[in-house]
């Protein structure tokens, strides 16, 4: 979900908003008509990745029937959660399709809020565990998916959710060696984004797959790992360490209610086994290693690292690599960040 500027006091309601531009007729219903959403939403950067956007009118789901719900609770959504409406349903169907997802496959959603996503994920035939903090979302999914047995919603916030049990109820099988990894397919707040990513990432013996809509600059910056530019971080190692990043497509701002100031993207990290990870002694002093060397961006590795090992050891190490003696942080690749932890850091 987006994180959103909503003001209480002033916000129009889903319906009042659909009717403002598409005024029902007197003989219609009291639902708002099937919208064609705003298509002229078009971002001025220039990328380095193809990409589609996504921003048709197909509308699929039955949403009048969800708004109509949420309106009957006086629901609107609400600035502290970064809550948000998806209004194409095109841009759910590329989510789910990005992550590949088919009959059978366990899939853990982040923040369903009105279980337009959830929907698509369920008639692709998924078993889905969502995770959703709102109450009254909550309410109004059981309402809505109560009588599927397919489908579990736990009231908790994901970053303090104990779901691994849930899930691995789920996913149990008396035979490990046909063990069938779940997924993840979410719509979540920009503001965790990074906790949903370092959380999830590591955990390659559960999902095989993480697809998330994240904000169009954070997915960009998660999947794009070019050297010596301000946006090179430890993200970026931790990212790469554990999964393999994908930028799949842009979704213009014009395709939520309320429109965010941002567009949004579908990014697909295919996580890696632990027998694939990259050869390190210990992940935990690995990324503390690597922290270090970021934490002074600016300064020789041969500096920022000295409480590791002497600064002459850091530069013969380097030196042994085919990198120069004054090289920074920035300018390392994984692999040179794992060959250096190798070479200084004392099992």
């Amino acid at each position: 979900m987006l994180q959103i500027p909503v003001s209480s006091s002033s916000s129009p309601t889903f319906l009042s908003w659909c009717w403002s531009l598409n005024p029902p007729s007197a003989s219609s219903s009291s639902l708002p008509p099937t919208y064609s959403f705003p298509t002229n939403s078009v971002s001025k950067r220039r990328r380095k990745y193809p990409f589609r956007v996504m921003n048709s009118t197909k509308v699929e789901d039955d949403y009048h029937a969800t708004l109509k719900a949420l309106n009957k609770r006086g629901r609107t959504p609400r600035k502290s959660l970064g809550q948000h409406y998806m209004l194409n349903s095109s841009v759910n169907d590329q989510l789910v399709s990005a992550a590949d997802v088919k009959e059978g496959d366990v899939v853990l959603e982040i923040g369903p809020g009105t279980g337009s996503l959830t929907n698509v994920l369920l008639n692709s035939g998924a078993t889905v565990l969502a995770i959703e903090k709102d109450p009254h979302m909550v309410a109004h999914l059981r309402e809505r998916f109560g009588g599927i047995s397919s489908f579990t919603v736990l009231e908790e916030d994901f970053t303090k959710c104990h779901f691994t049990s849930h899930l691995m109820t789920l996913l149990n099988t008396p035979d490990e060696e046909n063990f069938k990894h779940a997924k993840v397919v979410a719509n979540i707040p920009f503001n965790i984004s990074t906790d949903v990513v370092k959380e999830l990432l590591p955990m390659g013996d559960i999902f095989s797959a993480v697809v998330l809509l994240l904000q169009d600059e954070t997915a960009l910056r998660l999947v794009d790992a070019s050297l010596r530019t301000s946006e090179y971080r430890p993200i970026n190692i931790f990212v790469n360490f554990f999964s393999d990043p994908e930028y799949n497509f842009q979704v213009l701002r014009s395709n939520f209610f309320p429109e965010p100031n941002v567009d949004a993207a579908v990014a697909t990290f295919k996580l890696k086994q632990t027998a694939d990870y990259p050869p390190v002694a210990s992940t935990k002093s690995f990324f503390s290693m690597v922290n270090s060397a970021f934490n002074g961006k600016r300064k020789m590795l041969r500096r920022s690292l000295q409480h590791i090992c002497p600064s002459l050891e850091i530069e013969n190490a380097l030196q042994s690599l085919s990198l120069p003696t004054t090289s920074r942080p920035g300018e390392l690749t994984l692999d040179d960040f794992v060959s250096l932890h190798n070479l200084i850091v004392k099992a």
